[in-house]
C-alpha cells in the first residue's frame, strides 16, 4: 500500500499497479466508484486477446497506435482518439505502433467481468 496519507476518493498508482510495469487496474467497487478501468502501457506487438464484457467498454488512446478488433472487425485509433464497444461484442487490442501504447479502458461497471474468447 501507499505509505503517504492521500484524501479520501484518491487512489495512489502504486496501490492498484499490475506487477512491475506501470499498467494499473482500478476496480470501482473497491473506491467507491460506479465505474473501473485499466490503465495499459503496452510495447509494440502487446495487447489482450479477444474478450467480452456484459457492459460496455470504452477505450481512450493516449499515445501511440491501437489497433482494436471488434466484432470481427479491425481499425486503428491514435492518441487523442475515443472508441467504445457495446456489451457482449467480442473485442480486443493491441499496439500496432512503433513505440509505446498508452490506453485507458474503461469499464460501465463497478466490478469488472472478462471472458476471454479461448475460455469458451
Amino acid at each position: 500500500m501507499n505509505s503517504t496519507t492521500l484524501p479520501e476518493g484518491v487512489v495512489a498508482a502504486a496501490d492498484i499497479r499490475m506487477g512491475s510495469g506501470r499498467s494499473r487496474k482500478f476496480v470501482g467497487q473497491e473506491h467507491g466508484a460506479d465505474v473501473s478501468y485499466f490503465y495499459v502501457e503496452n510495447q509494440p506487438g502487446e495487447g489482450p486477446g479477444l474478450h467480452w464484457h456484459p457492459y460496455s467498454e470504452t477505450w481512450v488512446v493516449l499515445e501511440g497506435t491501437a489497433r482494436i478488433t471488434r466484432a470481427g472487425e479491425s481499425f486503428d485509433a491514435v492518441a487523442g482518439d475515443t472508441a467504445t464497444v457495446a456489451a457482449y461484442v467480442p473485442h480486443g487490442f493491441v499496439n500496432a505502433g512503433t513505440g509505446v501504447l498508452r490506453i485507458l479502458c474503461i469499464h460501465a461497471s463497478a466490478i469488472m467481468i472478462q471472458t476471454f474468447l479461448d475460455e469458451d
